[in-house]
């Protein structure tokens, strides 16, 4: 077993919101400087660093994870999160699809910079990101589910597009198994006012939702994942296990 420092929801400047210094490498330097083992990079509908960011991550040796922060067609943040860089790409597709498009107006949203290996703009997504996906919660849970992955809600304990917020409560379908905060000290008045996270015992995580360098985080939230005999696409499935209710590992938060 070993313990690993996660933020499992980081905006690259592909996102509208994201800062412009949010490239993939300096998303892994800052990790690396505050101690993180493992880092999920969770553009806005949209996977497309991902490619640049495993490449970069995994030569630094931070142990990536491919993600997207999906706007269901609720209006409503789920962080979706998968094995492998592949099974992203592909989900990456799907969104594609069923994306509403709205071309993006850069000096009001911001620019949605796409880019390579070598940490260089390499392109700009022209259609606005931040806008909900046809995509429902049920949905976007099945397709996740059924290419290995996990969908969970994010920043619950926020109102801006937290499912709480915009649904009224924590709904009992789909049957999500975690959810996320962004503050770890709301984690006891969830559990306690929303009786689906109790009853199911749903793992937590607390994440950045980082838009900012700044804002990724320190240490502070961690898992004990099985991790023998080692190798990063070992942990990355332990931890994907592990978010579907299907480890044993525990979380410490410090």
């Amino acid at each position: 077993m070993g313990l690993y420092y996660c933020d499992l929801h980081i905006h690259s400047c592909l996102s509208p919101c994201g800062d412009e210094d949010m490239t993939p490498g300096n998303i892994v330097g800052m990790s690396l400087l505050n101690g993180l083992q493992i880092v999920a990079l969770t553009d806005h509908n949209s996977v497309k660093n991902c490619p640049a960011f495993f490449k970069i991550a995994k030569a630094n040796g931070i142990i990536p994870v491919a993600g997207v922060e999906l706007t269901t067609s609720e209006d409503v943040h789920a962080v979706c999160l998968f094995r492998s860089l592949e099974a992203a790409m592909e989900f990456g597709d799907f969104i594609e699809s069923r994306r509403m498009r709205i071309k993006n107006e850069p000096d009001i949203f911001g620019r949605q910079l796409i880019i390579d290996e070598n940490d260089e703009i390499c392109g700009e997504e022209p259609d606005l990101l931040i806008n909900a996906v046809n995509i429902s919660l049920d949905e976007a849970f099945e397709e996740v589910l059924g290419r290995g992955g996990v969908c969970f809600p994010a920043h619950i304990d926020r109102s801006s597009n937290g499912i709480i917020a915009m649904l009224g409560d924590f709904p009992p379908e789909p049957a999500f198994t975690a959810f996320e905060l962004n503050d770890i000290i709301s984690l006891e008045d969830c559990r306690s006012r929303y009786s689906v996270i109790s009853e199911r015992n749903l793992v937590h995580v607390a994440s950045s939702d980082a838009h900012y360098l700044t804002d990724i985080s320190e240490k502070g939230f961690a898992l004990e994942l099985d991790d023998e005999p080692y190798s990063s696409d070992r942990v990355r499935n332990k931890l994907i296990d592990h978010l579907l209710g299907m480890g044993k590992e525990g979380d410490r938060n410090g």
